[in-house]
């Protein structure tokens, strides 16, 4: 049995927009979200800039009670927002919280790279080494606990099919989208609320700091920070926010009469197995090229048909490996590959939100088409420069766009890939 799969909601906390309408807005106009961080700046780091969506706490307190508020850390106000933002674009009423029926045809996978960290750095460490256990209170482990967001989110919406957390480092977003479509397709569930989760504290981002992998060149200019593709790219801007879909077989949508995004027609995950040139911290190029061949082909989808890519692309030196990477993958010449774009370049790295983020980027650049730009690489990287005439500096106009491929790639050598299709039917 193989149910196909399609979205029909969208939740979205972007540092240059949140909501699916301000995010598009953003996108198309190439806008970043990047800005001084004064948390990094106090606490010494070398790099002072990240991407942080704006006023989450007070669309928190309009979405959720105070008892609920309490009982949330940063990430999972982000999930929860986003979750119920797409709960509701997919034309779903919230349930009373003191309706005791529960809705066992929809579960949830809502990753997150390193869950809870604020929490267990604000409250857990010095609480503990001060020997003030007993005033930790009753919510820490719900807040520290990585299965956390997606739990928090089935409380509020009464899901009762599979309700777990994934985490894949930084290709966790679209592996959890990806989970979600395999349960869909074997009739497990009718609909899945998927995507990625991480909240904004600069405990997460110190140990990138230290490793030297986070820009340092652009404190003063925080927009032009996130540089993927470019010659004078150094290093990934950090990030948060949340990205979720709520995918759905297309049977339960049609019979409920659902609006329909966009299709995800296929996916793929693997792990490169720290070999050939693949470790802990980078890909092996020969995996990253093997996952998208065998989403385009779970796909049924041959590689000429690719109209647009959402690369991982992070700022760092291995993106010239992953352009070359989907060039072999796609078996183009430098002349013929489809246009590629980073979102990162607006928004930074968001780490375990990243997939879902740029998934809900793709998905309206097929709904409006278009294709957003990568911003601050007009100096193109030189072992990229080959294939510059893909990467687009503003906004393309695509009336066309059919099909667009998202990767993810996280330390470990992990890999997942979607392919994301234009709903015409």
């Amino acid at each position: 049995m193989s149910n196909r799969v399609v979205v029909t909601g969208i939740g979205v906390l972007a540092p240059n927009g949140n909501g699916v309408r301000d995010f598009e807005l953003a996108l198309r106009k190439g806008l970043s979200g990047i800005r001084v961080n004064e948390k990094m700046v106090e606490c010494g780091f070398g790099s002072h800039v990240a991407g942080v969506p704006q006023g989450i706490d007070e669309i928190a307190e309009s979405y959720f009670s105070d008892d609920l508020l309490l009982a949330m850390n940063s990430g999972h106000r982000c999930g929860a927002i986003a979750g119920v933002d797409a709960w509701t674009d997919a034309g779903l009423e919230r349930p009373d919280p003191d309706d005791d029926r529960v809705d066992w045809d929809t579960g949830a996978v809502l990753g997150t790279g390193i869950g809870g960290m604020d929490t267990i750095a604000n409250a857990v460490v010095p609480m503990t080494n001060a020997k003030k256990v007993r005033r930790l209170g009753s919510i820490v482990v719900e807040q520290v606990m990585s299965s956390g967001v997606s739990a928090r989110l089935s409380g509020i919406l009464a899901l009762g099919n599979q309700v777990t957390t994934n985490s894949s480092a930084c290709s966790t977003g679209s592996e959890a989208i990806s989970m979600g479509v395999e349960r869909i397709r074997r009739g497990l569930a009718k609909r899945m609320l998927c995507g990625g989760v991480e909240g904004a504290s600069h405990y997460i981002w110190a140990g990138f700091d230290a490793m030297r992998v986070l820009c340092r060149r652009f404190n003063d200019a925080p927009e032009s920070a996130s540089r993927p593709m470019s010659a004078t790219a150094a290093g990934f801007v950090p990030s948060a926010g949340a990205g979720v879909l709520m995918l759905e077989s297309l049977e339960s949508a049609q019979e409920r009469g659902a609006r329909i995004h966009a299709e995800v027609a296929g996916s793929a995950i693997n792990c490169g197995g720290h070999r050939g040139g693949g470790s802990m911290t980078a890909p092996n190029p020969e995996g990253v090229s093997r996952c998208i061949q065998a989403a385009l082909a779970d796909a049924q989808i041959a590689p000429e048909e690719v109209d647009a890519i959402n690369g991982h692309l992070t700022a760092t030196g291995a993106d010239p490996k992953e352009v070359r990477s989907w060039a072999k993958a796609l078996g183009c010449s430098p002349s013929d590959l489809p246009p590629i774009t980073s979102t990162k370049s607006m928004i930074g790295h968001a780490l375990g939100a990243a997939g879902g983020i740029e998934s809900v980027a793709c998905v309206l650049m097929l709904k409006g088409g278009f294709v957003h730009p990568s911003i601050n690489c007009e100096d193109v990287h030189p072992e990229i420069e080959p294939y510059a005439a893909s990467i687009p500096h503003a906004a393309l106009e695509t009336p066309d766009l059919q099909v667009v491929v998202k990767a993810g790639f996280g330390f470990g050598d992990v890999n997942a890939c979607l392919v994301f299709r234009k709903w015409n039917e």
